[in-house]
This record gives structure tokens, C-alpha cells and sequence, in this order.
């Protein structure tokens, strides 16, 4: 009897920082496999325990292990970046607003203030290399893929 393969559907989720960089998912260190922007990537495996990360090149995600329960069974995963576009939207919001308030008023305190955001989105992707791109469960259980 023919075991089943084991399928992983990833994408990635539909960020501003992530539409720069050319995703890539690694499975076990030897096969690479590249991300479109908006294509899901489903990956056929007849290995049931892998290890999976993701990388830009310069970032790498924690390496993510997967054990399937049974055969014929599937992953949904999801790329994203740690910062997502709401706090991005919000330090811009706060570097403008605060600029243009030093500006106007005189403030060199409210200048230096206003590039904050900047130095921490700055640090965070130079620094946190490791959780700058995430590996998540899109959906929380692993179905079953009917054919």
C-alpha cells in the first residue's frame, strides 16, 4: 500500500514591508521554495517530520517543526512581518505629526522626538533579524485534503 503524501499550503499575508523582500521557504535545509506575493505555495512532502523556516536572504523566521497527526493531511501557514501595517500607519502618523509640531512651534525637542519611530523600526530590522519574519498557523487545526 502507497502512503498518502503530506501537503503545506503557505502564503503570504498581504503587508507593506513584506511586498519589498523575496520570500523564500526552506524545508530542511535542502529544498527551497519562493513565495509569490499573492499565490498561495502548496508543497507535496512524503516525509511526515520536517523543520520549515522562512527568509528574505537577511532575515530568517524561527525554525518551525511540523508533525503530521496522520496521512493525507495538510498545514495552512502563513508568512508575516512583526511589524505590521497598522503600527507602521502609526509610527509614520506619530514621526509627521510630531515633526511638523517641533517645526511650527520651535521645539527641538518635538524634532528629535518625531524620528523615535524611525530608530525603532530601524533596530527592529536590523537587530531583531529572527522575529522580523514570523511562520504562523492561518488556521488553527490541520485538515484533511480531500481529492
Amino acid at each position: 500500500m502507497e502512503e498518502e503524501p503530506y501537503y503545506i499550503v503557505i502564503t503570504r499575508k498581504n503587508q507593506v514591508l513584506l511586498s519589498f523582500l523575496k520570500i523564500r521557504v526552506v524545508i530542511d535545509k535542502k529544498q527551497i521554495w519562493p513565495l509569490a506575493d499573492c499565490n498561495p505555495v502548496v508543497i507535496t512532502l512524503a516525509k511526515n517530520d520536517l523543520q520549515l523556516l522562512a527568509t528574505d536572504g537577511f532575515h530568517f523566521s524561527r525554525p518551525l517543526t511540523l508533525h503530521y497527526p496522520k496521512e493525507g493531511t495538510y498545514f495552512r501557514l502563513k508568512i508575516v512581518c512583526a511589524i505590521d501595517d497598522r503600527a507602521l500607519l502609526t509610527g509614520s502618523l506619530i514621526l509627521v505629526i510630531s515633526y511638523l509640531l517641533g517645526f511650527y512651534t520651535g521645539f527641538l525637542l518635538l524634532k528629535i522626538i518625531s524620528f523615535l519611530p524611525l530608530i525603532y523600526f530601524l533596530l527592529y530590522y536590523y537587530v531583531n533579524r529572527r522575529d522580523f519574519i514570523q511562520v504562523k498557523q492561518d488556521r488553527p487545526r490541520a485538515g484533511l485534503l480531500k481529492k
